[in-house]
């Protein structure tokens, strides 16, 4: 099988990359906002000014670090059977994260998101097959924001059997979000030696972690749960101007928290990831679908390839305000490169609006695109020998090849056979359906899926344990009961 591969970078620049991140970490060094993690790198051999919570990073401390990460480990589904690899150039794809607005089929503005937006996605996330898992993908604004986080992990346990990507706002929950996890797979050993998660955690560029990401990172490392860097200088904003220099402080973030992440518990598992942006000085925004911000990620990814260790990136998404033909090219084009990259988890199906808004129609398109990406990146079968005199041969000038075993032994393997989402019929064909947009089809098919879904039980106490942990954290919060389902 030949197969393509992108690469944005030669050996000699990455290397050059690694070593001015390594500068960076020594001077002027990142600063941590963590008492825990600033005497695990002091104790290390860091050079800490405790009063400016500023750490200098020696280069070995960090090459000890390296050493110690695993290089490939895999997320599982509820049955206990491996799902995700992250690892090598194998691609996977999950929804974007923490959108705060939703927009509804045929809506100009998007609104606040509730409960049943939540469950009408996730079941649909469940029933798309070019999704391998998925994420917290929506923030409800019908519980507090203080339990957001892990709310909507609730909701995706109750509802998807697929890994979930996702994420903690703050050191409090996410205890009781690792107590949701525990729930689901029975222990904290099961949920360690085949965890069903990944955290998001995310540095603040230039060169700071928080308290919260920084205690959300050693917990996830203590216990064994994955963890997925989100590092993101903008460039020329809070990053260098330079594509290749917010490359270089994207890799100095990103090597300070495996640092501190080994140092907490070595040999946990950790993934080189981010979602940097070209910053669009028009405007003041950081646009996902830009040129120039697919090629940081493909850079960065490289970078992380180089260093043997698992990858992410968001990619795939759009900044466009309603799905229409902008929404189609930006995430077309960031599902094809991202693939051709070889990123082992692409987050941003269904995101729009600089990564604010979710759209379950854009949700169902983007899984066509994903399907068309994974195509490409299969590559072309030259397993047959001869390649094609024998067939063309046994056809001759006739030319019937449509009545031959061999094409109805190949034409499956070798096409993607998209769903009614994308349109191949002939125009009268079209015009006798309806003369349906991608829009309008999109929808269809979003209507039927939720619908089709079927659900998979839990066993009823784990089902009670799950309700009764985030009632709990309800009550906590001064909600009497959950919103309805």
């Amino acid at each position: 099988m030949l197969k393509p591969k992108l690469q944005l970078l030669d050996q000699e620049t990455i290397e050059r990359i690694l070593a001015e991140a390594h500068e960076l970490l020594w001077d002027p060094g990142v600063r941590i906002h963590s008492d825990e993690a600033l005497k695990l790198v002091a104790d290390a051999g860091a050079t800490v000014d405790f009063p400016s919570k500023v750490a200098r990073i020696p280069a070995e401390l960090v090459d000890q670090a390296l050493e110690t990460v695993p290089s490939s480990f895999y997320l599982y589904n509820y049955e206990g059977n491996p799902a995700v690899h992250y690892g090598d150039d194998d691609v996977h794809f999950d929804p974007g994260s923490a959108a705060i607005e939703i927009l509804d089929y045929g809506a100009t503005r998007s609104r606040q998101p509730i409960t049943a937006d939540f469950v009408a996605y996730i079941k649909l996330a469940e029933m798309l097959p070019e999704l391998d898992a998925v994420s917290t993908a929506l923030v409800c604004s019908d519980v507090p924001r203080s339990m957001a986080d892990l709310y909507r992990l609730y909701l995706v346990l109750k509802y998807a059997r697929k890994p979930v990507v996702t994420g903690a706002f703050a050191i409090e929950t996410w205890a009781t979000m690792k107590d949701l996890l525990v729930a689901v797979v029975g222990s904290e050993e099961a949920l360690a030696a085949r965890p069903v998660a990944v955290f998001d955690v995310c540095p603040s560029p230039p060169l700071l972690w928080s308290e919260i990401t920084c205690q959300n990172m050693i917990d996830c490392a203590r216990a064994g749960l994955p963890a997925e860097l989100v590092s993101m200088p903008l460039t020329g904003a809070t990053g260098p101007a330079t594509l290749v220099g917010s490359v270089v402080q994207h890799a100095a973030e990103c090597l300070s928290g495996v640092t501190i992440h080994q140092l907490a518990q070595a040999g946990s598992p950790i993934v080189w990831g981010g979602s940097p942006a070209a910053f669009d000085m028009r405007t003041g925004t950081t646009p996902m679908g830009a040129i120039e911000t697919l090629m940081m990620d493909c850079a960065y990814v490289q970078v992380g390839k180089y260093l043997g260790l698992p990858t992410h990136t968001y990619m795939g998404m759009s900044d466009a305000k309603i799905v229409d033909a902008q929404v189609g090219f930006e995430s077309g084009i960031g599902n094809i490169l991202a693939a051709l990259a070889g990123v082992n988890m692409v987050s941003g199906a269904g995101m729009m609006d600089f990564e604010s808004c979710f759209s379950l129609e854009k949700l169902v398109i983007d899984n066509e695109l994903i399907g068309m990406a994974r195509r490409l990146v299969r590559g072309i079968d030259v397993s047959e020998d001869p390649l094609a005199t024998t067939i063309v041969r046994q056809v001759g000038h006739a030319g019937n090849f449509l009545a031959t075993k061999h094409t109805r032994q190949w034409f499956k393997r070798e096409l993607f056979i998209p769903s009614p989402v994308i349109d191949r019929d002939y125009r009268q064909v079209w015009e006798t359906k309806g003369s349906k947009d991608i829009m309008q089809r999109a929808h269809e098919r979003v209507e039927q899926l939720v619908a089709a879904y079927q659900p998979k039980p839990l066993p009823e106490e784990v089902e009670e344990e799950l309700t009764a942990i985030t009632l709990r954290a309800a009550q906590e919060r001064g909600m009497e009961k959950l919103p309805p389902l």
